[in-house]
């Protein structure tokens, strides 16, 4: 991305916010906040791309394609893709944290939520429209959350581990990790979308968009390379 001017660009790993709470396992009602906030915004887009009824999320498309070739149910494959995926963490020396508890209560409680009470659309652009902005919401979320340093998600933390680990820009692991799941899941069966395209396109960018524009508003001057080493963003 060398032809694009620097301001936009997508941020290449996590802004050293001033939130940023220096114990996964605590943190300050303002920085939790935050944690809450980020993370209603990300189950808000997930319950904008499942009302678009455009096709569901790549990891859905695999759990859909486990589900066809074991004798498991969708909510199983689910749980053990989840399951594996925090076993992914350990040679990746990912942490877990309150932010990892509370992305599976907070996330799904918006999903539910937000889902019954935004209308469903039936005109076919405005379906993809709100899918883009399902995105969209997905990225900033993201980008709040993840800034709070309270411990991520299984998929976010497999993300931000191979992120430290090879220096990778999140926005390209991401991408990386959504379009491998994608396919794989479409191979084994797993019903794909439109939706679950552009979904699988656009999560990676739109994540690193969240974080700059997080960074941004909290007038970071350096990223997280590493737990122990931040780095001044290039």
């Amino acid at each position: 991305m060398a032809f694009i001017p620097g301001f936009l660009t997508p941020s290449r790993s996590v802004p050293l916010t001033r939130w940023r709470s220096e114990s996964r396992w605590s943190a300050k009602p303002s920085t939790f906040a935050i944690l809450i906030g980020g993370l209603w915004l990300f189950g808000t887009g997930e319950a904008l791309l499942v009302i678009a009824d455009l096709g569901v999320g790549p990891w859905t498309v695999l759990a859909q394609g486990i589900s066809t070739k074991a004798p498991i149910d969708i909510g199983v494959a689910t749980f053990l893709i989840s399951l594996t995926v925090l076993l992914v963490w350990i040679p990746l020396r990912e942490r877990p944290g309150l932010g990892t508890i509370a992305n599976a209560i907070v996330i799904a409680t918006a999903l539910q939520v937000m889902s019954s009470a935004i209308p469903h659309p039936e005109n076919p652009a405005v379906r993809i429209v709100v899918v883009i902005v399902g995105i969209g919401f997905v990225g900033i979320g993201s980008g709040l959350y993840l800034t709070t340093n309270l411990g991520p998600g299984p998929r976010d933390g497999m993300m931000t581990g191979i992120h430290y680990k090879t220096g990778w820009p999140v926005s390209a692991v991401r991408l990386g990790i959504e379009v491998t799941v994608l396919v794989i899941g479409w191979f084994l069966g797993g019903t794909v979308g439109i939706g679950t395209v552009l979904f699988a396109l656009l999560i990676g960018p739109f994540v690193g968009y969240g974080l700059k524009g997080v960074g941004i508003l909290a007038g970071a001057k350096a990223t997280i390379e590493s737990d122990s080493e931040p780095e001044l963003d290039a």
